[in-house]
């Protein structure tokens, strides 16, 4: 499978290391808005610019983008999906049904398949409130976030005019989990699950006030949540809040039996090193699934709801029945 990158940040460069675990995979180039030549990636593949992706419209199985959800991707995926089969990790949750349906109308009309949403969330942590709901269907889902880095919400912040740098810390709120977690099905609100941890560069001169008031009104990111705002040097970003941790937890809690007398709790749970290879990792395997589908005459939007588990696998089904099932 042939593959190329839209964008070179964090993710990208995830997917370029999980390229070299993936032997069924060979990563083609990226292409940036920024000058190539100020481009260097890790593995040394050639870096071409944005302006010349459809010159490679024949030369790519799966076009992956990694640009940001606040602004880049609601653009990108639907005006690439009409030259190239796509995956993004699009992450606005409020907003995935109507940038599915811009992406499903331009990829139906081109003939090409785009897969948007992916990752561990939305993603897999998708894929398991999905099952756990199916298999328990009188219960309630909890998904809680962190203590990590959100890479969506570190990338709005640093849209904002006079943002230099930011990370963005998701962090899950303890008493809460345990509540959960001992079945009681608490009613809990947005602001009862996570706290928001803001660290921010701030450019010379510029109005730190009106930078937090727009952090903390922003709608889908942090209106809805108790959220701090830390403005730091340059050099304390770099020295204290330089790696990219993440994870979290998706919990469905229900109830079997004839009178509902027993309690059951599913979890699923991530603890990531590293946010951006995580999610890269995560990518690469839905981007070969891309792959498959297409080549059997799939076109249009799809997210993870659509695609076999074992479209995922390079192994062959056999293998996975012998050693996997």
């Amino acid at each position: 499978m042939k593959i190329a990158l839209y964008g070179y940040g964090n993710l990208a460069r995830g997917i370029e290391c999980a390229v070299l675990q993936n032997p069924d995979t060979e990563l083609v180039g990226v292409f940036t808005r920024r000058d190539p030549s100020s481009v260097k990636t890790l593995t040394g593949v050639p870096v071409y610019s944005a302006d010349s992706v459809l010159d490679f419209e024949d030369k790519i199985d799966v076009l992956v983008i990694c640009g940001g959800s606040a602004t880049d991707l609601p653009r990108m995926t639907p005006k690439l999906s009409e030259h190239f089969n796509v995956v993004d990790s699009f992450d606005t949750h409020a907003s995935i049904p109507t940038h599915f349906d811009n992406v499903n109308a331009a990829a139906k009309e081109s003939g090409h398949l785009a897969l948007i949403s992916a990752g561990w969330d939305p993603g897999m942590f998708s894929l398991n409130r999905l099952y756990a709901s199916a298999i328990l269907p009188e219960g309630a889902d909890y998904t809680f976030w962190g203590r990590g880095v959100s890479q969506g919400h570190s990338d709005a912040i640093r849209r904002i005019e006079g943002v230099l740098d930011a990370r963005q810390y998701t962090v899950p709120i303890e008493d809460a989990m345990q509540r959960v977690r001992a079945g009681s099905n608490p009613e809990l609100t947005t602001r009862e699950k996570h706290l928001r941890e803001c660290y921010v560069v701030a450019a010379e001169g510029a109005d730190k006030a009106k930078i937090e008031n727009e952090i903390k009104t922003m709608p889908n990111y942090f209106a809805d949540y108790d959220t701090t705002v830390t403005f730091i040097s340059a050099e304390e970003m770099k020295a204290n809040h330089s790696e990219l941790p993440h994870g979290g937890s998706v919990i469905r809690t229900g109830v079997t039996g004839i009178n509902r007398e027993h309690t059951h709790v599913i979890e699923y749970s991530l603890k990531l090193d590293s946010n951006p290879e995580f999610t890269g990792s995560a990518l690469l395997a839905f981007a070969r699934a891309v792959s498959r589908k297409h080549a059997k005459g799939e076109t249009g939007c799809i997210t993870v709801f659509d695609i076999a588990p074992a479209e995922l696998s390079p192994l062959s089904g056999k293998e996975l029945r012998a050693h996997v099932l």
